[in-house]
């Protein structure tokens, strides 16, 4: 489940996480209405989430008063990392190069992110 401490998220953990990192600290219910707008999900199915997330290790609470504050416990930085070496060993068989090629040629890509590509391999040459 944990690579170096980080929790694997399911995709709707995900989706719960993505609402705390934008707006931590949060209540269950803030959450829930955040949520609402995007899927169909019941508060129960939110509460069950966060209660997952909490025993991942993903997130911490503080208490204040009758509420639980939710904050993340795990920098999204850290869990983006993780996904992504499992999504490029799994799919990739751990090799970047092909990856990237696969991105490029399948994406469309906005003037300025080609100009950033264009950096990265630049910087990526010099060392």
């Amino acid at each position: 489940m944990f690579m170096n401490d980080t929790p694997k998220l399911s995709d709707a953990e995900w989706e719960v996480m993505n609402v705390v990192w934008k707006k931590f600290p949060v209540t269950a219910n803030e959450v829930v209405a955040n949520l609402a707008r995007q899927k169909s999900w019941k508060p129960g199915t939110v509460k069950t989430f966060l209660k997952r997330l909490l025993d991942k290790k993903a997130l911490r609470f503080d208490l204040e008063g009758k509420r639980y504050l939710y904050r993340p416990k795990v920098a999204r930085e850290k869990c983006v990392r993780m996904e992504s070496r499992s999504f490029l060993e799994r799919v990739f068989r751990g090799a970047a190069a092909p990856m990237l090629v696969h991105f490029v040629k399948k994406t469309r890509l906005a003037p300025l992110e080609i100009e950033e590509i264009k950096q990265i391999l630049a910087e990526k040459e010099k060392c």
